[in-house]
């Protein structure tokens, strides 16, 4: 079967082809290489001797959108990463985010929408919570206002893709996640953000390296553990896993209903200085880093209650937080080693 992944070179997309592929789906990658590298195809080939097909696409280009549907008409499923993602550039750059994030989308369902039948699944997140107000966080807990544009452009997104699977074929499945972290086992792919880090493992394995003076920790008068932010940090191949089990539950047609959603992470919050910490005892280093204000945007905390993909879905996260961190280290050393 063929499956379309959109963002197919970035982070999670690229861990999600090699599990597609492990399960033997035939995968055409959609990318612009706007935050990712055409070399990934590569790793990705490496570890799973089959190289994916790859267009090179801006999805805010409709007519580019309408003739890569065309040629490619007999897809099984859609799904769908590409879109920016750091909350704090988002509130510096909000068009930049809106244009990106919901244009693209409305495009592909368009065309999906045309098809007698069509299975979508959608890169959510935890931001769509806002600032829950009580934890962990269930798919039932209410939406609070977005803290940030980027949260927002995943709100929209799945308030489009609710009303489109009420008057069209298409079935969907959201999936909200919390903190994706580390690398393939392998070591081939992982986490290689262009520029400055937006994400804290990149930022500390980079801190790690050298590459970076030290890691800035925002704000640690927070009312949690130890004052500074806590989420669910997620091993990505475990990520990874759950977009196949759930597209493996649209096409064998168990879904419960035309739209399902799912909240993606292991169940356990840890604050920045509790990643640090495991960070430190995995690279045998100590982590320079300093306190510094809070970062607009953020919330508090923020971690899943797994309940609902683990019986319904019937999946559930293997790996640690050390874990994770250890293959994020690794797959640092090994990107810089090439330097």
């Amino acid at each position: 079967m063929k499956i379309v992944v959109t963002g197919g070179l970035g982070f999670i997309g690229s861990h999600t082809v090699v599990e597609l592929q492990n399960e033997n789906f035939e995968v055409v990658v959609i990318d612009n290489l706007s935050n990712s590298s055409v070399e990934v195809l590569d790793g990705i080939e490496r570890i799973t001797g089959n190289k994916p097909i790859f267009e090179q696409i801006d999805l805010r280009d409709k007519a580019a959108v309408h003739s890569f549907f065309k040629k490619y008409d007999d897809v099984a499923g859609v799904i769908h990463f590409a879109a920016s993602k750091a909350v704090g550039e988002s509130v510096k750059e909000p068009l930049l985010y809106y244009e990106n994030n919901i244009a693209s989308l409305v495009y592909i369902l368009q065309e999906l929408q045309q098809k007698p039948e069509a299975n979508f699944i959608f890169s959510s997140s935890c931001t769509v919570y806002g600032q829950a107000e009580v934890m962990p966080i269930a798919e039932t807990t209410p939406i609070q206002p977005a803290m940030s544009p980027y949260g927002n452009t995943k709100q929209i997104g799945e308030e489009i893709i609710t009303d489109v699977t009420k008057v069209s074929n298409i079935n969907a499945i959201l999936l909200r996640y919390f903190n994706p972290i580390g690398a393939h086992p392998s070591v081939e792919i992982g986490e290689l953000p262009i520029g400055v880090p937006q994400n804290l493992v990149p930022f500390i394995t980079q801190t790690g390296m050298g590459l970076r003076k030290a890691l800035s920790v925002y704000g640690n008068d927070y009312p949690t553990v130890d004052g500074t932010c806590v989420r669910d940090y997620i091993h990505v191949v475990d990520l990874a896993k759950a977009h196949v089990i759930a597209l493996q539950r649209l096409i064998d047609k168990k879904n419960a209903d035309k739209l399902e959603i799912f909240n993606l992470g292991t169940g356990t919050g840890s604050s920045v200085l509790e990643v640090i910490h495991a960070f430190e005892k995995v690279s045998g280093q100590k982590l320079v880093y300093n306190i510094v204000e809070r970062r607009e945007g953020d919330v508090t905390s923020a971690y899943a209650n797994t309940d609902k993909a683990n019986t319904v879905l019937g999946w559930k996260t293997v790996s640690t937080l050390e874990e994770a961190m250890d293959s994020a280290w690794k797959w640092e050393q090994k990107v810089r080693s090439k330097n």
